[in-house]
């Protein structure tokens, strides 16, 4: 998603752009100081979120919201908490109070609906590779390696024989991007690759390894059905 952050303090400027670049999903495409200099900027390009701060030189972020015409998703960042029910009145994503940490803004990005302008590509039939971004490193993983990705807070791990990664993005982008005949939600926490599965027992997914993983009742009769019998 390509994103601009409109925040008048340098020290939250620097915050906001650590925590972009850490997560590696987003695409910073411009910092603005006031909100003038925000609404010329969207007229000439397309953006899909804005971290906008409250309280603003010349008009207040508030004001600024209501003064769109074509909103992008908002995340509302300000160190009072006053504002919290009149910004979601506005229908804004989430509402970060200062200062707040990496995993509360991952967590507020995860909110982000997922764009469908265009219709979207599986990962695992686009390409037959990734690279996921763990702290300051990108780890290239083979898409058919994948034993299952686990939802754990607001990341995710990928687990392949003998190694797991850490993902930032949570189990919905999961659900979303991967070939949906190939990786499947056995359980409210797991997705599962079912090329990759050596036997279920009861209630359990067995893997290479000895490696197990539980399914949950909810999940089990469709499973059972699409793929066993």
């Amino acid at each position: 998603m390509n994103c601009i952050i409109i925040e008048d303090q340098p020290p939250a400027q620097r915050i906001l752009k650590k925590y972009i670049e850490d997560l590696g999903t987003l695409t910073l495409k411009a910092v603005f100081s006031d909100a003038i200099q925000g609404i010329d900027f969207l007229k000439k390009e397309e953006i899909d979120l804005i971290f906008l701060d409250i309280h603003l030189p010349r008009i207040s972020g508030i004001d600024f919201l209501k003064m769109l015409s074509h909103r992008p998703h908002i995340i509302l960042t300000t160190a009072f908490p006053d504002y919290a029910l009149e910004s979601y009145e506005l229908d804004v994503v989430d509402y970060l109070l200062k200062p707040f940490s990496f995993q509360r803004f991952v967590k507020a990005v995860g909110k982000v609906p997922q764009s469908r302008q265009t219709e979207e590509v599986p990962l695992s039939q686009e390409k037959k590779e990734i690279f996921i971004k763990s702290g300051y490193e990108h780890i290239r993983v083979i898409i058919a390696d994948i034993l299952y990705i686990k939802s754990d807070a607001d990341y995710t791990e990928l687990y392949l024989e003998g190694k797991k990664h850490l993902s930032a993005e949570p189990l919905r982008y999961w659900l979303e991007n991967l070939d949906a005949d190939q990786f499947v939600q056995v359980h409210k926490s797991y997705i599962i690759n079912t090329s990759q599965i050596e036997k279920i027992a009861g209630n359990r997914v067995f893997f290479a390894g000895g490696k197990k993983i539980p399914m949950g009742r909810a999940y089990k009769d469709s499973f059972i059905k699409r793929f066993v019998n």
